[in-house]
């Protein structure tokens, strides 16, 4: 089956190349072309070209506003007049109250209890309605499902939609257009719609340039529905789901219309750890100085952390010319603040331990001097002469530190550990 002529039986799902350039023309002078950096270090780290297409500097910070424009635009004046609705907790509430502002429609949005005060604010400026509505997305879900029911306001659904699967594939025309040498994409996955549309463009397009591409999904692996979908040949919710934080991409279940897009199109998906994704999140900062949410970074995490050669993609296989998408930069301050404090500690640059020591005058002193010896800078100690774990005389001294890696910590560690101290690392 080819993307253009993508069908279920009793349901039309088609989403062709024809759609996709069409959304692109009614987005002209709506969203911004994001532009595509060329990232040196990955491309040292990964003996390829690498560039980085930033959809974090897309209008309201994510990929999400091409999507909600789209299915918008094409509403009847009827329904326009009766008014959309929609439920989440960051981007795609902030695409759907940009795109009814441009529109000239009313938007409510539910957003659940909690949902970060800078999201909050960003879909409010935008001209919507915010409703907070229950403890999680799931229950904003059902709320505006509700509501749409109730009052005939529009349901804009995120992802399982053929318009919004359009708009979204847009992403795979520009990169094209800016990169004709792409070999290798990669892109986050959450209900699958960005991937989708993507996958339509990337491949007909292609094609038609008598070339091919491989494309790459990426989902945290502690909200992953899609390997287990794919394994299947069906819509498989997650079970027993941890919490991750890359939260834009952690979906319950795939959509159905993306899903037999993914199904068929995509080459590979894979799943990164956390601890990858705070990796991805730090180096985007410090090396091309972009501010990238945990689920805009894991085509990134999937590069630093081995998944090209996991999948084989080694020696005469290997790609030469690779796009990861940035796909969002909307993040919390304070989210963002431990996830660098995390991702610190994954990389090693951020020590914290703790060491049993005799309540004596000096002894602080010396571990002081042991560190600084290493080059070390500490940032914070606790002192604490109380607990279940500490014989008569003893205290538990915690200290915090900073390193320059893996091997400065090792360091650090073993000039204690050579004085008779015995350092505990706390995760």
């Amino acid at each position: 089956m080819t993307a253009d002529a993508l069908t279920v039986p009793g349901q039309d799902l088609s989403v062709r190349l024809e759609d996709i350039r069409s959304a692109a023309e009614l987005l002209d002078g709506v969203i911004v072309k994001t532009p595509m950096d060329h990232s040196r270090a990955l491309g040292r780290m990964m003996d390829a070209t690498v560039h980085l297409k930033a959809e974090n500097l897309q209008r309201a910070g994510s990929f999400k506003v091409r999507g909600a424009y789209v299915r918008m635009a094409r509403l009847s004046p009827e329904e326009r007049a009766r008014g959309v609705v929609a439920a989440s907790a960051g981007n795609h509430a902030q695409g759907v109250a940009l795109a009814a502002k441009k529109l000239g429609i009313r938007a409510m949005i539910f957003m659940p209890h909690g949902v970060a005060l800078p999201k909050l604010a960003a879909t409010r400026d935008h001209g919507a309605e915010v409703v907070l509505h229950g403890s999680s997305v799931d229950e904003s879900l059902a709320e505006a499902q509700r509501h749409a029911a109730e009052t005939g306001a529009v349901f804009i659904h995120p992802f399982n939609s053929t318009d919004v699967v359009a708009g979204q594939g847009t992403i795979g025309l520009e990169i094209l257009d800016q990169n004709p040498e792409v070999d290798t994409v990669l892109m986050g996955i959450g209900g699958g719609g960005l991937l989708a549309g993507a996958a339509v463009a990337l491949k007909q397009e292609a094609a038609r340039r008598g070339r091919e591409i491989r494309i790459i999904g990426v989902q945290a692996e502690n909200a992953a529905a899609y390997p287990p979908s794919l394994a299947a040949d069906a819509l498989v919710p997650i079970k027993g789901a941890k919490r991750t934080i890359a939260d834009g991409i952690a979906v319950g279940k795939p959509g159905e219309i993306p899903f037999e897009i993914i199904k068929d199109l995509v080459d590979d998906v894979v799943t990164v750890s956390e601890n990858a994704i705070a990796r991805a999140l730090i180096f985007l900062l410090e090396r091309s100085k972009m501010v990238v949410e945990p689920a805009g970074a894991v085509g990134v995490a999937a590069l630093m952390e081995g998944k090209l050669e996991e999948l084989g993609l080694t020696g005469d296989q290997a790609p030469k010319d690779i796009v990861a998408v940035l796909s969002g930069g909307n993040i919390d301050p304070m989210l963002m603040m431990r996830v660098i404090q995390h991702g610190l500690a994954a990389a090693s640059r951020f020590l914290r331990i703790k060491i049993m020591l005799q309540d004596r005058p000096g002894e602080l002193s010396t571990i002081s001097r042991l560190i600084a010896d290493t080059d070390a800078n500490v940032t914070g100690v606790d002192h604490n002469p109380i607990g279940s774990d500490l014989s008569m005389g003893d205290v538990s001294i915690t200290i915090t530190m900073e390193t320059k890696g893996e091997e400065h910590s090792q360091q650090v560690l073993d000039n204690l550990r050579c004085d008779g101290y015995d350092p505990l690392v706390i995760s």
